[in-house]
């Protein structure tokens, strides 16, 4: 059995991963935090093999938590969820020596099987955050460019990467289901939030975010 402990300050999202995990008869959910300080008792109680971190809490951060729970004789392993990719703390999660790195949208069988993978010891890491640290290794990545994004709503965000891609906006609308109205809103959000009206100078910075 893997013995899993849950940790987010948000309760639906709690209750979601405990629905998508807790079916499986191989994955025992022993407890659950809603911060990063009672992350630290639960584990010392419950001693659990994988954590699920959410990085963005109130008390203690996901990355604070993180790093003294693996100062910890025997720690867990620690596989972080996050709802943005294009986070500086993505790699400062990973340079911690968290396990893995998801985003929270990732498919349930997906994410049943990202555990039992950290579990067994091998990393994890969601498509767009790879490309995040293969373009960190390579000098590609920008920390000022994911600083940027990081000002974009997780809709806009989605809609910035298809214009990097070099879809219309049209494209757009079919490809996040979503009218077209709509996109031209968000495109004029995210020119007025990184002070362009460029959608060249939009890719380009999603480009240097490493998130193609």
């Amino acid at each position: 059995m893997i013995r899993v402990v849950i940790v987010d300050d948000d309760p639906m999202v709690r209750t979601g991963l405990r629905l998508i995990l807790g079916g499986e008869p191989d994955l025992d959910l022993v407890g659950d935090a809603a911060d990063g300080r009672q992350a630290m008792t639960v584990v010392r109680d419950m001693r659990p093999d994988v954590v699920l971190m959410d990085i963005r809490m109130p008390v203690q951060d996901g990355l604070t938590t993180t790093e003294l729970l693996l100062d910890r004789p025997s720690p867990p392993r620690i596989l972080v969820l996050t709802t943005f990719d294009a986070d500086d703390m993505v790699l400062r999660a990973l340079r911690l020596g968290a396990h893995g790195f998801l985003l929270k949208d990732t498919p349930p069988a997906k994410m049943i099987e990202a555990v039992r993978a950290v579990a067994r010891g091998e990393p994890v890491l969601s498509p767009s955050v790879a490309h995040q640290v293969i373009a960190a290794a390579t000098g590609r990545y920008k920390p000022q460019a994911v600083k940027e994004l990081d000002q974009l709503t997780e809709r806009e965000r989605e809609v910035a990467i298809e214009v990097a891609k070099g879809s219309s906006n049209s494209e757009i609308s079919t490809n996040l289901s979503v009218s077209v109205a709509t996109v031209k809103a968000n495109i004029t959000r995210i020119f007025a939030k990184l002070g362009t009206d460029s959608r060249v100078d939009v890719a380009n910075r999603v480009r240097d975010a490493g998130l193609l």
